[in-house]
C-alpha cells in the first residue's frame, strides 16, 4: 500500500535547483536509503515529506490518518523541559498518564511526603493500570539507555549535541509513526549503539527513509535506494552494494552519451565559429539546439582524487609518544602509554564515547602537554589536522579564493600541474560553485572544502578526527581514493565501520581506565577482539549460568521476580539520581568525587542489567498467556 505519492516536486535555493520534477511513492513498511553529493538537497527533500517546508511546485499526498516522525540532523529543544517530558509530549492518552505518572514520582522524591502527594500518586498509578502503560514506560527507559542516555529527569538543554540526537530518535521510537525520517541518524553514535540501531530498524513496523554516510548501516538497513544527482531522484531497488553496480551502469551510459553529445556539440560550435550562412529560422533553432546541449551536460561529473599530491618525503622518525600519562577532570586518558607512529602506516582510533580518542589526537599532535612523559616529533613531518570542531568558514570568500589561499597549483608526483579549478571538480564541486559565497554553501559542502583545504596544504602526516561525520558517501569514496596514494601516515578517529575497514591497518583501542591496546587489521577484526575480550570479562566476573532455552513458561522464581522487577528498576533510577547531584555537589573533593562517580557507573550497569532482565521477563509473561 502507498503510503506516500510526490509528483512534479520543484524546489531551487537562490539559482540552484535542488529538485527538477522529481516524483517518489513510498509503500508500508519500505525500507529506504537517501544518498546524493552534499548540497544536492537531501535534507530539503526529507523536509518537505516531512511536511516541514513546502515545494514551489509538485504535490505530495498520503493516505488518511497519516503520520510522520522526522528526526533531523542537529535537534533543536527550544523548551525547558526533562528528557522524559519530551519522550512522552504529545496528546495520546497513554503518553499522558507516563507523564503525569512520572510527574507524580518526581513530586514524591522532591517535596515532603504529603497525603495530596500520595493521592495524586496512586491516581496515576491507577491511570496506568487503566490504559496498560506500563510496558510503554520501561519500553522508554529500555530504548534510551540503549542509546546512551540514563539521567531521564536531566533537563535537555543541559545535553551535549550527541545525546540530544539520542533523545530525538528515542523520542521517535517511543511514538511509531507511519513513515519514520531520519536525517544522518548515526552520526554521534558509537559502534555498539550503531549495531543495536541497525537491528531495531530491521524491526520498525512503519516505513523508513533514511539519509546516512555509514555504507555498513545502509547495506544492513535499507531495501531501497533513492540518489539525488543533479535535481534529478534515481531509484534502485536492493542495498547499498546493489545500488553501487547499479549507478556503475548508469554512469558508463551516461558516459557514453555524454560522448557523443560533446563531439556534437564541437561539430555545432563550429558551425557557428565559421559564421555560416543560413536562413534565419533555421540558424535559430540550431542555436536553440546547441544550447539544450549545453544544458544536457551540465550534471556534476563523479569525481575522483587518485593521483597522489608531491609531499615532502617523509623520515624514518614520524611521532614518538614515550611513557605519557594525561587525565582531565580526575579521569585517566592515558596512563604511561607509549606509541611510535610509523611511516605510512594507517592507524585507527576506537573506543566508547568520552573515552578520550579526540584527546589522545591532540596530544599526539602535541596540541596539548601530557601531564608526564614527552611527544616527540621527526624534523620532516609537516602534519596536516582535520578537526572535528573547526574554526567557521569565511562566509564572505568565494569558494575558489579559498582554495587558492592554500595554492594557485599543486603538483604532483608525476610531475603533473593541477589548478585549483581542478582540484575542486576532483572534490565533487562543479564550476557553477566555484564563485559563489560559501555562506551559501551547506553544511556538509562547507565540511568537504574544509577537507580540501586540510589536503591541500600538502601535509605527510594526516590527522583525522570523525571526518566522516556530515559527508556524503561519494565525498567518503574520493577522499579513500585520495589516501590509497597519499605517500605518508594517516591517524584517524572515527565510527565510521566501513571507513576503517577500507582505510586502516591498525586499531588503537580506548579500553578505559587510561588503559589502550593496539591491534592489527580495521574494524572487523577489532570487533571480534573486543567481543572475545568482553566474554572473557564476563565468564570471570560471574559463574556460567546455563538457561534452558526451550523452556517457554515462567517459572515460580521467575513470577516473584516479575513482580518486583519494576519497582527494583525504580529504586536504581532513583539511586543513579541521587548520585548524579552528588557528583555535581562534591565540588573540588576530588577523591569524594570519583568514588561517587565509580559507584554511579557501577548502579547505571546494574539499571541497564535491569532493564534487559525486564524485556527477558516480559518475553516469558507473553509466551504463558
Amino acid at each position: 500500500m502507498s503510503l506516500l505519492i510526490a509528483q512534479h516536486l520543484y524546489k531551487s535555493f537562490g539559482e540552484k535547483v535542488l529538485l527538477n520534477d522529481v516524483a517518489l511513492t513510498i509503500e508500508s513498511k519500505e525500507r529506504i536509503g537517501l544518498v546524493g553529493v552534499n548540497g544536492t538537497g537531501k535534507s530539503s527533500l526529507l523536509r518537505l515529506l516531512a511536511g516541514l517546508e513546502s515545494p514551489d511546485e509538485g504535490t505530495i499526498t498520503h493516505a488518511n490518518q497519516f503520520s510522520v516522525a522526522f528526526v533531523d540532523q542537529d535537534p533543536v529543544f527550544e523548551e525547558d523541559i526533562t528528557v522524559f517530558e519530551y519522550i512522552f509530549r504529545g496528546d495520546a492518552p497513554i503518553l499522558k498518564a507516563v507523564k503525569a505518572y512520572e510527574a507524580a514520582v518526581h513530586a514524591m522524591e522532591n517535596e515532603p511526603n504529603t497525603q495530596v502527594l500520595q493521592d495524586q500518586l496512586f491516581k496515576a498509578q491507577t491511570q496506568m493500570d487503566e490504559l496498560e502503560a506500563w510496558d510503554a514506560q520501561v519500553k522508554a527507559k529500555t530504548i534510551l539507555t540503549k542509546l546512551g542516555v540514563r539521567q531521564f529527569s536531566t533537563r535537555v538543554k543541559q545535553l551535549s549535541g550527541g545525546q540530544l540526537k539520542r533523545v530525538a530518535l528515542a523520542r521517535a521510537f517511543i511514538q511509531p509513526a507511519d513513515v519514520l525520517i531520519l536525517d544522518e541518524p548515526t552520526n554521534h553514535l558509537d559502534h555498539e549503539t550503531v549495531e543495536w540501531l541497525e537491528k531495531y530498524l530491521k524491526s520498525y513496523e512503519g516505513a523508513l527513509l533514511m539519509v546516512t554516510h555509514d555504507r555498513y548501516f545502509l547495506d544492513q538497513v535499507a531495501e531501497t535506494i533513492f540518489e539525488m544527482d543533479g535535481g534529478d531522484l534515481y531509484r534502485h531497488d536492493g542495498n547499498y552494494a546493489t545500488y553501487l553496480e547499479g549507478k556503475a551502469e548508469r554512469l558508463a551510459l551516461e558516459d557514453e552519451k555524454q560522448k557523443k553529445q560533446a563531439n556534437l556539440l564541437k561539430r555545432e560550435m563550429a558551425w557557428l565559429n565559421r559564421g555560416a550562412r543560413a536562413r534565419s529560422t533555421k540558424q535559430k533553432a540550431r542555436k536553440d539546439r546547441i544550447e539544450a546541449l549545453k544544458s544536457s551536460q551540465g550534471k556534476q561529473q563523479h569525481g575522483r582524487l587518485e593521483i597522489p599530491l608531491l609531499v615532502e618525503r617523509l623520515g624514518n622518525d614520524v611521532i614518538d609518544a614515550d611513557n605519557i600519562s594525561f587525565s582531565y577532570d580526575d579521569r585517566a586518558i592515558v596512563h604511561q602509554f607509549s606509541l611510535s607512529l610509523q611511516r605510512y602506516e594507517r592507524l585507527g582510533i576506537v573506543g566508547e564515547n568520552g573515552a578520550g580518542k579526540t584527546t589522545l589526537l591532540r596530544l599526539l599532535a602535541r596540541d596539548l602537554t601530557p601531564d608526564e612523559g614527552f611527544v616527540s616529533m621527526g624534523t620532516t613531518v609537516r602534519l596536516g589536522f582535520y578537526t572535528q570542531n573547526h574554526p567557521p568558514l569565511p562566509d564572505d570568500l568565494k569558494v575558489i579564493d579559498y582554495v587558492r589561499e592554500v595554492a594557485e597549483v599543486i603538483r604532483t608526483v608525476d610531475g603533473e600541474e593541477v589548478t585549483a579549478e581542478q582540484m575542486l571538480e576532483r572534490f565533487l564541486f562543479p564550476r557553477s560553485t566555484h564563485r559563489s559565497l560559501i555562506r551559501y554553501l551547506s553544511g556538509g559542502e562547507k565540511k568537504r572544502l574544509y577537507l580540501l583545504n586540510v589536503l591541500l596544504q600538502a601535509p605527510n602526516v594526516l590527522f583525522l578526527d570523525e571526518p566522516t561525520n556530515d559527508l556524503d558517501t561519494e565525498t567518503l569514496g574520493v577522499l579513500e581514493s585520495y589516501l590509497d596514494a597519499f605517500p605518508g601516515t594517516v591517524v584517524t578517529v572515527t565510527h565510521d565501520r566501513y571507513f576503517l575497514d577500507r582505510v586502516v591497518d591498525h586499531i588503537l583501542w580506548a579500553k578505559g581506565d587510561g588503559q589502550w591496546e593496539r591491534l592489527m587489521g580495521g574494524y572487523t577484526e577489532w570487533r571480534e577482539a573486543q567481543e572475545h575480550w568482553e566474554k572473557t570479562n564476563a565468564s570471570e566476573a560471574k559463574p556460567d549460568i546455563k538457561r534452558d532455552k526451550k523452556r517457554k513458561k515462567m517459572s515460580y522464581l521467575d513470577q516473584q521476580e516479575w513482580a518486583r522487577i519494576e519497582d527494583d528498576i525504580s529504586l536504581l533510577e532513583e539511586e543513579v539520581e541521587q548520585l548524579t547531584s552528588a557528583v555535581a555537589e562534591a565540588g573540588d573533593d576530588a577523591g569524594k568525587a570519583q568514588e561517587l562517580y565509580a559507584k554511579q557507573l557501577e548502579t547505571e550497569e546494574r539499571l541497564t542489567k535491569a532493564y534487559e532482565r525486564w524485556e527477558e521477563l516480559a518475553q516469558l509473561a507473553s509466551d504463558d498467556n
